[in-house]
């Protein structure tokens, strides 16, 4: 099955970061990977859960939300406060990717709200929340920095990025849009940091194995994924002042 564009196995799907979406939150950013699309926001709240009082220490939390329109058929919306489990699987990753690269003594006690709403899904939802919620995430910071205690650049410790790697047809191929990921028979989903570390690796399928070799060669992959991903990221930051 060729791939779309007749992309490469090792290439990722068009990557882009706006920063100027229409929102009220205190950083946004549309992030594109390829026809997925989503809008990441982060706002920054002077109070922290009940758990975190009295600490002295910050907190950081995640939503995921597909909006109706963002698939085929339509996507029935989340009534009642009910969350389905794959919306709750999905957003409890973003938050953990996040929360590695974040000074909550620094922060201080308030709350940092990650939204994340798919406006259009191609695949790779999850990885694309991580990727543009980062930078909303600094953004928030940056555009808060006269009410926080600390310089925005000593609350995060790095960046994080994510990219989805799949064994299809019995090859490996890099950031897999939806038709290459229903039919994949393995799908790993890899989150990092800008040192080169792990912050969790997801991989399985129904019906399917593989190999410790072919894990190897899915990380390895990822890895260079990742790392194309934030220096994405990292161009994004040096062209806007602002965030510094």
């Amino acid at each position: 099955m060729p791939r779309h564009a007749d992309r490469a196995a090792d290439a990722l799907r068009p990557l882009d970061f706006d920063l100027s979406p229409p929102s009220l939150a205190h950083g946004a950013v549309l992030v594109s990977m390829g026809q997925t699309t989503v809008l990441c926001t982060c706002s920054v709240e002077p109070a922290v859960p009940e758990f975190r009082v009295g600490s002295g220490k910050g907190w950081l939390t995640a939503e995921y939300n597909m909006l109706p329109g963002s698939t085929l058929p339509r996507k029935a919306r989340d009534r009642g406060g009910k969350v389905d489990g794959r919306s709750v699987e999905i957003q409890r990753l973003i938050g953990r990717a996040l929360r590695t690269i974040v000074d909550f003594e620094k922060l201080g006690e308030r709350t940092l709200w990650v939204d994340c709403d798919v406006l259009r899904a191609d695949g790779g939802t999850r990885t694309a929340c991580i990727n543009g919620a980062m930078l909303a995430l600094v953004a928030a910071l940056a555009a808060q920095r006269s009410t926080l205690p600390h310089p925005p650049r000593e609350l995060i410790k790095g960046l994080v990025a994510a990219v989805s790697v799949g064994l299809v047809n019995e090859e490996i191929l890099l950031d897999l849009d939806y038709r290459e990921d229903r039919v994949a028979a393995v799908d790993l989903n890899v989150v990092m940091t800008d040192r080169g570390q792990f912050i969790e690796v997801q991989a399985g399928d129904e019906e399917a194995t593989f190999t410790p070799s072919q894990l190897g060669q899915m990380l390895s992959l990822g890895e260079q994924g990742i790392a194309r991903i934030i220096a994405a990221q990292q161009a994004v930051l040096a062209a806007h002042e602002s965030l510094d």
